[in-house]
């Protein structure tokens, strides 16, 4: 059967009319008629870990899970450890890319570098010290270190090597001794887990030591601290100095430094502690 040209026109245009109508009817325009899923942002803080010398990120995995399973979102950040004004301008751009509000914990060397780039950030809450440094304006961690020695704490087994870099300068890297790690850094997490960290620690170029803290982000930002009564990479006299002259909210734990690793069940509870306390 033919149907004519106007007959057509007349049956497209009913269902154009009847198109808009079940638009309409549906309280959308055309432009709209796509709902886009609805953004429910979450309820707790984003806990950013950052891991120190000797380490990496893997390091907070433990502690990450415990806070995942508690619902806040994590971010562990692979520090670059190429100094502090470096890494803190580094953590300072990732920073950016976390909406709302934040917990920054440090561990080791990344206190250090919390400290200078959460200074001036309104979405930063609290600051989490785990057997870390927490340096004042004008200080360099090799300067505290030597100012607090603690002759009960034995040096560390460092080791350095040099490269070239390409535009033909020489960096220096210092890790530590693997036979030595253990005892020095993880005497309280089994041999096996610590061979392994031995093995993939992450060397820190020597120059970070030597830097000077430019921002201070504890005397704005309330902190806790977790001071680890064997640390033998950082004195536990001068973690109990640093976090004194901070304000922070301290806990003792009979841990070595690694104690991320060895407790972080009591590490989850004074992040989420610092969360409840600054929400």
């Amino acid at each position: 059967m033919n149907v004519s040209k106007s007959t057509r026109r007349g049956a497209l245009a009913v269902l154009a009319a009847g198109g808009t109508a079940a638009v309409a009817l549906a309280g959308l325009t055309p432009a709209t008629a796509v709902a886009k899923p609805a953004h429910h942002p979450s309820a707790k803080p984003t806990v950013v870990l950052v891991h120190g010398a000797f380490a990496d990120a893997s390091g907070w995995n433990e502690t990450a899970t415990r806070l995942k399973r508690d619902g806040y979102p994590v971010l562990a950040v692979s520090n670059p450890l190429r100094g502090v004004d470096h890494d803190a301008a580094y953590l300072a751009g990732q920073l950016k890319t976390v909406k709302g509000p934040k917990i920054l914990v440090g561990h080791s060397y990344g206190g250090a570098v919390i400290t200078n780039a959460a200074a001036g950030n309104p979405d930063v809450k609290a600051l989490v010290y785990v057997a870390a440094f927490a340096p004042d304006k004008g200080e360099a961690l090799g300067g505290l270190l030597e100012q607090h020695a603690d002759p009960t704490v034995p040096a560390l087994p460092q080791q350095a090597f040099q490269f070239t870099r390409p535009d033909g300068t020489t960096g220096t890297e210092v890790l530590l001794d693997q036979a030595q790690f253990r005892t020095a850094f993880a005497a309280d997490v089994p041999a096996r887990e610590a061979g392994l960290m031995a093995a993939s620690q992450r060397p820190i170029a020597a120059e970070a030591f030597g830097e000077t803290t430019k921002n201070v982000a504890w005397k704005t930002i309330p902190s806790w601290a977790i001071v680890a009564t064997k640390d033998h990479a950082i004195a536990p006299s001068l973690e109990r100095f640093m976090a004194k002259r901070a304000g922070s909210h301290v806990t003792e734990v009979d841990s070595s430094h690694a104690v991320m690793v060895s407790h972080p069940g009591a590490v989850t509870r004074i992040v989420e502690t610092a969360a409840r306390a600054t929400r």
